[in-house]
């Protein structure tokens, strides 16, 4: 029953509304101030990108002009670079969604033998950082020295191996093995979820299992198939892993390479960078839209109903032993190989093949290198405050943003819910662009610090710590919280002691998402990080583009154990791992 005569959030909702008011009411504070940062954080990098991309220079009082969208649109390189992108991100994401749909699909609906331990190998790719992860693939597909381009080499006397990850394919192809796990991820939930009511009745018609598949099951998960491409294809168009460490060095040049050079030429080319990345952040907003109207528009295919079910498992027959060795070649080649490399190289005084020969050359060296190497220990030290701080900030932000979107009743309330999700459709690297352009223009002295990348992570993880906690609010009921107030209670005291804890659980869950999405965040740190403010991620592009490939394994296996202890703890305190957007 609720408690009538207590209205927090109408009260609360009141005091913001009356701002003229001469009386300063302390309560007012927090959410104001949350507002204020919410603003600042979603809306400063993209006005102050598309008004530098019409600007001749970076300074006070540049003058306005055209040229930079004529210079970055009028010449043919860039419809090329633009072709090149539409590939690389429509393959990747096709790649990504068909492995991941099939792994979905073997794990959650066959009696594929050990299904059931795929399930939590299939999700550790997601614990190896991106730049490690490709790294890992040019460590095995080089090809001049690739592990598994050698054999071939030696066999045949060629001169290199017949697969060049130095390529427009091998870019496709490492892209798409970095997104296979959320993709399987998000069909493993949309087939678990499925009423096998339809199929039972194809079934008792005489169809076989692929036709099923075919007629029945993939067209009841349309809706959420192709929000997941457009996920992916969203995702791999504002990539930048691939593009500057496979691409480049490829001369494959796609939208975040063309505009990474545009930044990093001497001297930097501010304007054309600007224009062409408006265009890139053009491109991904389309595609955000796209997704949020997919997913809007999915209850036309729901088949969940109130009647409880237990979706069936198709049996597959003599088909099921190749399904498990699929699956068993799946996770050796594409989860376990690329750990593997990275922990035999870290061992290695210099670029070895693994065999029981070299097996001899096993050293401590790099580890003990990186113990006296002082910018190893900068970095890493910056890479850890960076993400405790990230993650904090970003939780108490969007706890208190969920609160107003939710449960008060200001005009306007659903602009912040907008606002909070707006940065999930700028690239990383757009966004570090933005942010360059602000402090080169007004001079606030946090530039080259950790903390214009404390900014940068806060707002590109909003969407997942607003998600985290909007999810957990809607979950409460009001008579909960006025009850605080009807006992005497302010709000900030009712917010504080009542609904924050209540909170924690998917608080908890946000905040060691965001601690390890930003301890190896890369494309937005590649711009803004510098020798003060170095990061782990960019220490780890600088050595390897410097040819230093072992010290690199080591520092990548001192990353993967870090966040191995980090989802650990998640794991203890939350027993579950991901979020939803």
């Amino acid at each position: 029953m609720s408690l009538k005569g207590a209205q927090p959030a109408d009260s609360l909702a009141g005091r913001l509304r009356n701002l003229t008011s001469l009386r300063f009411d302390p309560a007012m504070l927090l959410p104001l101030l949350a507002v204020a940062l919410l603003i600042y954080l979603a809306a400063v990098p993209i006005v102050m990108l598309v008004l530098g991309s019409f600007q001749e220079s970076a300074g006070v009082q540049p003058a306005l002009t055209l040229e930079n969208y004529g210079a970055a649109y009028a010449s043919r390189h860039t419809y090329s670079t633009f072709v090149t992108s539409m590939v690389f991100a429509v393959g990747a994401a096709v790649v990504s969604f068909v492995f991941g749909t099939l792994l979905a699909w073997l794990v959650e609906r066959t009696d594929t033998p050990f299904r059931r331990v795929f399930l939590p190998l299939a999700i550790v790719p997601l614990i190896l950082p991106g730049v490690l992860e490709v790294i890992s693939w040019i460590f095995l597909f080089n090809p001049k020295v690739g592990y598994l381009n050698l054999p071939f080499q030696q066999l045949f006397g060629l001169k290199s191996g017949p697969i060049d990850i130095y390529s427009l394919p091998g870019m496709i192809w490492v892209q798409s093995v970095g997104q296979i796990p959320l993709a399987f991820l998000l069909m493993i939930a949309a087939f678990r979820s499925m009423d096998p009511s339809l199929e039972e009745s194809a079934t008792m018609s005489g169809a076989n299992t692929f036709q099923m598949l075919r007629r029945i099951t993939l067209r009841l998960i349309m809706p959420i198939s192709a929000s997941v491409l457009l996920l992916m294809f969203v995702r791999s168009l504002e990539a930048f892993e691939v593009p500057a460490i496979i691409g480049i060095p490829a001369r494959t040049f796609v939208y975040t390479s063309e505009i990474y050079q545009a930044f990093t030429d001497f001297p930097p080319d501010y304007g054309r960078g600007s224009a062409l990345a408006v265009g890139l952040l053009a491109l991904s907003i389309i595609g955000v839209w796209l997704y949020i109207r997919t997913t809007r528009n999915s209850e036309r295919y729901q088949t969940v109903t109130g009647k409880a079910f237990r979706p069936k498992r198709f049996a597959l027959g003599h088909w099921r032993w190749v399904a498990a060795a699929f699956l068993m070649v799946y996770f050796t080649f594409v989860v376990l190989l690329p750990f593997l490399v990275i922990f035999w190289v870290s061992f290695m005084p210099y670029f070895a093949p693994p065999s029981f020969e070299n097996l001899g050359l096993a050293t401590l060296a790099n580890y003990q290198l990186l113990a006296g190497y002082d910018r190893f220990h900068s970095a890493a030290i910056n890479s850890v405050i960076l993400a405790v701080l990230a993650a904090t900030v970003t939780v108490l932000i969007t706890a208190v943003i969920s609160w107003i979107v939710y449960r008060s009743r200001l005009p306007g309330r659903q602009a912040l819910d907008f606002l909070a999700f707006l940065p999930i459709a700028i690239p990383g690297l757009v966004l570090g662009m933005g942010l360059i352009i602000f402090y080169v223009t007004f001079p606030v002295p946090i530039y080259g610090t950790i903390w214009v990348l404390l900014i940068a992570y806060t707002t590109k993880y909003l969407p997942y710590g607003m998600r985290s906690a909007s999810g957990s609010i809607v979950q409460i009921h009001r008579e909960l919280e006025e009850a605080g107030a009807m006992s005497g209670a302010s709000w900030r005291q009712t917010f504080w002691y009542v609904t924050m804890p209540l909170l924690r659980a998917g608080l908890v869950a946000g905040w060691i998402y965001i601690a390890i999405v930003s301890f190896r965040e890369f494309s937005t740190s590649i711009l803004l990080a510098t020798g003060q403010s170095q990061v782990l991620s960019i220490l780890v592009f600088t050595m390897f583009e410097q040819g230093q490939t072992t010290e690199v394994a080591a520092i990548g296996v001192f990353m993967i154990a870090t966040i191995l202890g980090i989802v650990a703890i998640f794991y203890r305190l939350t027993g579950r791992f991901g979020l939803q957007l």
